[in-house]
Order: structure tokens, then C-alpha cells, then sequence
């Protein structure tokens, strides 16, 4: 499967795997006690609370019309964490994570993929760290009061400083500090994707023994280990030209798509601003699939665009949750070598 083909249906899938909204809820008076800890606190607390509790819920994925559900379970002790997420809608899949081992069950095909991810940016994960860079590029404003899922949540924005990214609104649990619920805006305000808890129970009963027994029992299913070999762009003979404000790259990877002697390396760089994420990818020019996408070479759904560019012999995709065009910004200065 080529890389384009692959990368669309990752977005239009995307929430694919992600039961009913969280009811409305209504802006009160701004909690003077959260609105007192500040940027750096409260950033903090939105970074640490999942990480160090146990909870199972049901939460849905929302990109204007479609609409879609998972459950999941998490324990984390600080160090360690672990999670099942088995999607209640779309293709039957499970995913485990243990920390960066990852590990998807897919039931159709009786096939497991086990691989190794630095981070994984899924609800209610929004910071992969604490990262320092978000208190410049984002401002907080404290909003109020609401509920979600039935627990009582405080209600925050982060705003950006500029038009390279999108904007939060986001709910977290008063006693926890756990985010609830997240709606992804545009510059205008207008909610371009939502992600929500319907049901939420904090400090469940789920044990990372049990989970680690499951994930483990790979009987009756094929499994697919992909090869990737950790690298730089520089290494690979590619730079930016431009940077672009915020971003700094965290990670860039080679792998293999495909099988025998048509196999194809495909690169992929990742860049984050703390916040949001861009991935660059590199992969040979192969005029029979791609220079008819020239014409539609951008697309996007909810808070995710794509964009791609046809460079010499080779074919950039971009793919991020940011503006259309700061992807057309990262195409346009990733050049090669010469």
C-alpha cells in the first residue's frame, strides 16, 4: 500500500477508533483558585494527572457530522503507564500500551502489529511532556465552571499567539486534573473536532498485571513487528530552510513499506510545538501514483490537514493537527541536500 493511499486512510479514519457526546455545559463564574496556580502549574497538573491514576471510560471522537467510540482503560503509576483502547466503532481493533511498546489487535485479520512509539497522542493525552515552549506560544484564559461525563470540571483555553496553530478549549476533573474533554478551534472560535468522556470512572479497579496478561496473549494471531531505524533529517540528507516559528523536531524514524524488491524506505520526521504535531514524510516519486494527487494536493478533515509536494524524485507528505497552511510551510522548506 503507498504511503499516500496509507496516510488517507489514517486521516479519514483517524476518529475512527476514538459512544454518546458529554452533555452541554454551562460557563460560570472563572474558578479564581485554578485561574491563581498559572500557566506553568496548570500545565503541569494537565500533564501529570493521567499518568498517575487508574480510570475506564467510554469516549467519543466528533468531525462534524461523524461521530465515533472507544473504551478505554488506563493505570499509571508515574513511571510506568498502561492502557487498553478497544475501538467501539469502525474496523475491530485493541490496542495495549506499555509506556512505548505498542501493541494493535486486529481482529479481521488476525493480525497483531507490535511495535515501539515514543509517545502517543491520544485523548486524554495532550501534553507528551511538559513542555516549556507551550507557555509562549499559548495563553491561558480561564473560562469557568461545568460538567462532564457527571464530574465537576474546570473550564480553560489555550490560545495561540499566531496562525501557525489551533487553539484548546478544554475541561478537566477538579479533584484529578484530568482532561475530560477537548475541543480542537480555529481561529475564529468555531470547534473544528471535539473529544469527550461519555462515562468516566476514576480510580477503577484495573490492574497493569491484567492488562499485560492480555496483551501478551498473541495466540491464534499473526504478528508483524515493523523495522524502524531511529535517524535525523539531517542524516538523510534533508534540512529546513526556513524553520518554522515553535516547531522543533523530536523524532525521525526510516522504515520499510512493503515487501521483496519493490519495497520502498520511507522516512518520517516529526515535529511539535508541545501542543500540536507535524509529520513530515519522505518517500520515492512514483509518477503512476502520484502526479495526479498533484492537482488536489491538499485536503483536510476536522482539526487535520494534509499536503503534499512533488520534489525531483521524491514525494513529501505532510500531515498535522494545524492550520492548512502551516503544513504548506513545512512542504515548501524541507529541501535536500545537495
Amino acid at each position: 500500500m503507498s504511503l499516500w493511499v496509507g496516510v488517507l486512510a489514517w486521516l479519514l479514519g483517524s476518529f475512527s477508533h476514538i459512544g454518546a457526546l458529554a452533555q452541554p455545559v454551562g460557563l460560570q463564574v472563572a474558578n479564581a483558585t485554578v485561574a491563581a496556580t498559572g500557566i506553568d502549574r496548570w500545565l503541569m497538573r494537565l500533564h501529570e494527572a493521567p499518568r498517575s491514576c487508574a480510570y475506564v471510560g467510554t469516549f467519543v471522537v466528533t468531525v462534524g457530522s461523524d461521530m465515533s467510540s472507544s473504551r478505554i482503560w488506563h493505570v499509571g503509576n508515574g513511571q510506568r503507564q498502561m492502557e487498553r483502547v478497544e475501538a467501539l466503532t469502525g474496523t475491530p481493533r485493541t490496542t495495549f500500551r506499555l509506556n512505548d511498546e505498542v501493541v494493535t489487535f486486529l481482529q479481521d485479520s488476525r493480525t497483531i502489529v507490535h511495535e515501539k512509539r515514543e509517545a502517543l497522542d491520544l485523548f486524554p493525552n495532550l501534553l507528551n511532556r511538559a513542555d516549556a515552549s507551550v507557555k509562549r506560544l499559548y495563553r491561558l484564559r480561564m473560562l469557568g465552571q461545568g460538567r462532564v461525563a457527571g464530574l465537576e470540571a474546570d473550564i480553560a483555553q489555550l490560545l495561540p499567539i499566531d496562525k501557525l496553530r489551533y487553539g484548546y478549549q478544554i475541561w478537566t476533573d477538579q479533584k484529578t486534573g484530568m482532561m475530560i474533554k477537548l475541543q480542537t478551534l480555529d481561529a475564529s472560535g468555531n470547534v473544528l473536532e471535539q473529544a469527550a468522556f461519555s462515562e468516566l470512572e476514576l480510580d477503577a479497579p484495573v490492574t497493569m498485571s491484567k492488562l499485560k496478561s492480555m496483551m501478551d496473549d498473541t495466540k491464534g494471531y499473526r504478528v508483524v513487528r515493523p523495522h524502524l531505524v531511529q535517524t535525523t533529517a539531517d542524516q538523510e540528507g534533508w534540512f529546513l530552510s526556513t524553520t518554522v516559528p515553535g516547531f522543533a523536531p523530536v523524532r525521525c524514524y526510516k522504515r520499510l513499506e512493503g515487501d521483496g524488491p519493490t519495497a520502498e524506505e520511507i522516512l518520517q520526521c516529526v515535529f511539535t510545538d508541545g501542543l500540536a504535531s507535524v509529520s513530515l514524510f519522505v518517500e520515492p516519486f512514483d509518477a503512476s501514483r502520484h502526479a495526479r494527487m498533484l492537482t488536489h494536493n491538499q485536503m483536510s478533515i476536522g482539526a487535520t490537514s494534509l499536503h503534499v509536494r512533488h520534489l525531483a524524485k521524491w514525494w513529501l507528505t505532510a500531515v498535522g493537527e494545524v492550520p492548512p497552511q502551516t503544513l504548506v510551510t513545512f512542504v515548501q522548506a524541507f529541501e535536500r541536500k545537495h
